[in-house]
This record gives C-alpha cells, structure tokens and sequence, in this order.
C-alpha cells in the first residue's frame, strides 16, 4: 500500500518538488490534503477521488500490462483539486523506433467510476457515449500532454507525442478504449451486456474493460490518506 500511495501521489506532486511547492508552515500531508488532492468530504471531491483513481488503475493497466506509454500530465497542474481534469482521460502510445511507421498505434480511454454500493447505472455505457466524444478532443488533449512534457523536460515524451501529432503525412492505428470501475455489488452482468456500441465513431475499434472489487471507495480514501500522511 505504501509503495501504491508513493506512486498515487507523485501523479499530483513529485515527492522532489514538495519542499519547494508547499507554503511556509504547512506540512506536506496539509498541502496534499489541502491544495492538491481532491476533499475526501466536501462535493464533488469524493466523485473527483473516485475518477482520479479509476483513470490512473486504467493509465497502470495499459502501461504495465499492455506496455502502452502512457504520459502521466493530468493530475499536477491542477488549480483547483475538486475539479477534474479537460481533454481526453488517458492517452496511450506505442511507437516502434524513431521513424514514424504505419503500424504505431495510440489508444484512447475514457473511464467511468462508480465506487458507491448498490448502483445500477449502466457506467460501461456511459464511457462508451463519452468515448465517441475522444474523436473531437484528440488535438485539443495532445496538444496539452505535449505542453506538459515540454515544462517537465521530457524530450523522449515529448518527440514521442509530435509523431502522433502528424496524422495526414504519417498516419498511425487510432483505437479506442470504454472503461468502468465498479464495486462488487454494483457489478450486473445482464445490465452491462446491454451497452451498445453501435453508434461509437469506431466500433470496430473499440475495447471495453470493466474493473470490480470490494469496498473501492474506503479504499481509495485509505489510498489518499495514506498518500499524504507518508509523504
């Protein structure tokens, strides 16, 4: 959990950085759990806590199982914690060498989370309606990881981003993702196998995944308490 929370936490600010980003007299947990993390109270900070955290399992997933590259630029930037963040949920890349090629590939994802009990919305669904919207979004999303990596001084993210960013010229596989995250007594198999995908800008090239488990909301809270009570 430990390791979990480091790793949750440096999505909002690099363990490095905090000394320097925290005002005089405030500690680095009243500084997370102040200005950077979203209320674990106050709405629509649970909400915002629960999506953050579906998006960022979602990002880990297609990074360290599907070896995606995933840029992690959503979170740290924020001005506001209870807000969430524009542009497209995760963006994922897979360029095969320096020289663009037609078989690169990025994926896009939209997530939905639902982390209370007993809910019977349809949240695949959702992230399928919300996915076609990704199409619109691409530049505008693009354009702002490029921004970020630039301030972080990623050189190898940022080249990596401009590939994609050259669609006519050096044309690449585009597919795209639909995402829930569910608790266990949320999760209804007849009401999921009832998303349609129909009208999706690319149904043939549309994934779906849905995450379930076991009390996810005091799980996420311990994850962010924990986040910032170890920094």
């Amino acid at each position: 959990m430990s390791a979990w929370a480091r790793h949750f936490r440096n999505h909002y600010c690099l363990d490095a950085d905090l000394v320097s980003l925290k005002p005089d007299g405030m500690t680095s947990a009243e500084y997370l759990l102040e200005l950077k993390f979203p209320s674990a109270s106050v709405k629509p900070g649970p909400s915002i806590r629960s999506g953050d955290f579906a998006e960022i399992l979602i990002a880990d997933y297609l990074e360290f199982l599907r070896n995606y590259y995933v840029p992690r630029t959503r979170y740290d930037r924020k001005i506001i914690g209870n807000e969430s963040s524009k542009g497209s949920d995760i963006i994922g890349f897979k360029q095969l060498n320096n020289e663009p090629r037609t078989d690169d590939e990025l994926i896009i994802y939209e997530v939905k989370a639902k982390l209370s009990e007993n809910s019977k919305s349809n949240v695949l669904q959702l992230a399928i309606t919300d996915s076609s919207k990704d199409e619109i979004r691409l530049a505008e999303s693009l354009n702002g990881i490029k921004q970020r990596l630039f301030d972080q001084g990623d050189d190898t993210g940022f080249d990596i981003v401009s590939r994609f960013q050259r669609t006519p010229d050096k044309p690449y596989k585009r597919s795209y993702g639909a995402a829930a995250v569910i608790t266990k007594t949320s999760f209804c198999p007849e009401t999921l196998s009832e998303s349609d995908s129909n009208s999706h800008v690319a149904p043939g090239a549309l994934e779906l995944i849905v995450i379930t488990g076991e009390q996810l909301m005091p799980l996420v809270h311990a994850l962010y308490e924990r986040a910032a009570n170890e920094a």
